[in-house]
């Protein structure tokens, strides 16, 4: 039996698109549409996606299930790591002092970065922690909603 390979990862691609629009995030695809979503007032979270069984298992769970807080980013967004390319790299622009980092999420605010939680802290942890460690970010820097 042969496997298109390329079939296999465009529909793992679509998946992982949809499962984070479906959370309540827009889809920032161009470099120019990070910039002006980014560049707004407010508190923005970024969440940066890719196709790699942490970002499936751990972290589009907890982007989702943060969201069930009374403080809340006035934004949330993602771009898609190592398929939206220029996307992502001015995105990452934004996260000065951080290394690039994927599946990530960087809360910012009037386009500053406040505070990231990289790879390293969602990579072998389980789903909650990581929605803990949003959380705590939101109840810091965010406004009830």
């Amino acid at each position: 039996m042969n496997i298109d390979f390329n079939l296999f990862m465009n529909d793992v691609v679509r998946q992982a698109r949809q499962e984070i629009v479906d959370a309540g995030y827009k889809e920032l695809t161009t470099p120019e549409a990070v910039e002006e979503t980014i560049s707004k007032q407010g508190t923005t979270l970024v969440m940066v996606n890719s196709v790699c069984g942490c970002a499936g298992g751990i972290a589009r769970p907890a982007a989702k299930y943060s969201l069930h807080y009374n403080k809340k980013p006035d934004q949330l967004v993602t771009v898609f790591a190592g398929q939206d390319k220029e996307a992502t790299e001015k995105a990452r622009s934004f996260f000065t002092g951080y290394a690039p980092s994927s599946p990530s999420f960087a809360l910012l605010k009037d386009g500053e970065i406040l505070t990231m939680i990289e790879r390293h802290e969602i990579e072998g942890h389980d789903p909650m922690q990581v929605v803990e460690k949003l959380q705590n970010a939101f109840e810091s820097y965010c406004e009830e909603k």
